[in-house]
């Protein structure tokens, strides 16, 4: 399935049903009272939160969702039906934006959170509800309400324990694949991964966190250079980031040292609070030295001045000592509380 993270949709709530008009026309009873009956509320359109989606793909194609009409009152006192709602089910993790005016309306974290963003109109009432001793005869009744159209934007941030970002071929998607049962293309060229991928990391003790693989972010990205502006709100809501260095970059890559600053300098433009998360750095492919503690390695931290682990993503070395660590992390972010990752303005819709 298509990655879609992003998309545009028209909702329309159904009008409410007219009252009716109508007497009391029985045999042996010539003067019969009204019994206009109500009309029925038009339908609402929610949104709810499915854990079985993980993309917005089915919405893709389908941009108008309309709710059905409420049926007009009858005569005998009988209120005409409510007309039929509409659900759109989207994945944890959806942001609701009204489009127009850019105000965030719901996050959907919680799997079946469900939100109205347009409430059906109300049936008019019957000529019934209008009587009274001195008016018992009343040939009003109410129109139905209209529906309300909007237009919205939903728009997807996985929900992921653990961010994992990094310079293109860096090993990112090596490393889920070790850690977790995910299965990312891998190849040895730049940008194959063109889509974020989310993972379970199992550990002993009934413990796991999600990770999410982020594309390669390059210079710019923050602006939208690469691939980096599409993908870098995937990684807004992890409580913690892996920062994945190649500790031997081929011939015209940037080193080490450079990467990591180059990263850096990414995040902060993009978002200064989400560079201030916890992150654990991680020099990759050691297998290409065949010793655990090479001299770049140690040289790297020397320069950066910080702690990093190495590891060997491809043959498995020392990954256990890092996804160890990030479950330290996690707890300790736990333990700590954080606020609204997001910053946004948001309205009860």
């Amino acid at each position: 399935m298509q990655f879609i993270d992003e998309v545009e949709i028209c909702v329309r709530s159904g009008r409410g049903g007219d009252g009716c008009v109508s007497f009391r026309r029985e045999k042996y009873i010539p003067k019969g009272g009204p019994d206009g009956g109500d009309g029925g509320d038009g339908g609402s359109v929610f949104i709810e939160a499915d854990p079985q989606l993980s993309t917005l793909a089915e919405l893709v194609g389908h941009h108008h969702w309309h709710a059905r009409p409420g049926r007009p009152g009858q005569g005998k006192d009988c209120s005409g039906r409510k007309g039929d709602d509409v659900v759109i089910r989207v994945p944890p993790g959806t942001l609701v934006f009204d489009r127009d005016t850019g105000v965030l309306l719901r996050d959907m974290v919680e799997p079946g959170t469900r939100v109205c963003v347009a409430p059906g109109g109300r049936g008019g009432r019957g000529n019934a509800r209008f009587a009274t001793p001195t008016h018992q005869t009343p040939r009003e009744a109410e129109s139905g309400k209209p529906g309300v159209e909007r237009w919205l934007r939903l728009e997807l941030k996985l929900l992921a324990d653990v961010g994992v970002v990094g310079l293109p071929n860096a090993g990112k998607s090596t490393l889920l694949s070790r850690v977790s049962q995910a299965r990312p293309k891998i190849a040895d060229y730049p940008f194959t991964t063109l889509t974020p991928n989310l993972g379970i990391v199992q550990l002993p003790g009934y413990r796991r966190f999600t990770m999410a693989d982020v594309p390669g972010l390059i210079e710019g990205a923050h602006e939208g250079v690469g691939l980096g502006d599409a993908f870098l709100r995937h990684i807004e809501r992890t409580r913690v980031i892996l920062h994945l260095i190649d500790l031997y970059p081929p011939d015209g890559q940037p080193t080490p040292a450079t990467a990591y600053r180059l990263i850096r300098r990414e995040l902060e433009k993009y978002s200064p609070r989400l560079a201030e998360r916890a992150e654990l750095v991680v020099a990759n492919k050691l297998d290409l030295s065949g010793e655990t503690d090479p001299p770049e390695l140690r040289q790297l931290r020397e320069e950066l001045g910080i702690e990093i682990l190495g590891i060997s993503a491809v043959s498995g070395w020392n990954v256990a000592a890092v996804t160890n660590r990030l479950w330290e992390m996690l707890a300790a972010a736990a333990e700590v509380g954080e606020d609204d990752p997001h910053g946004q303005r948001t309205e009860q819709a």
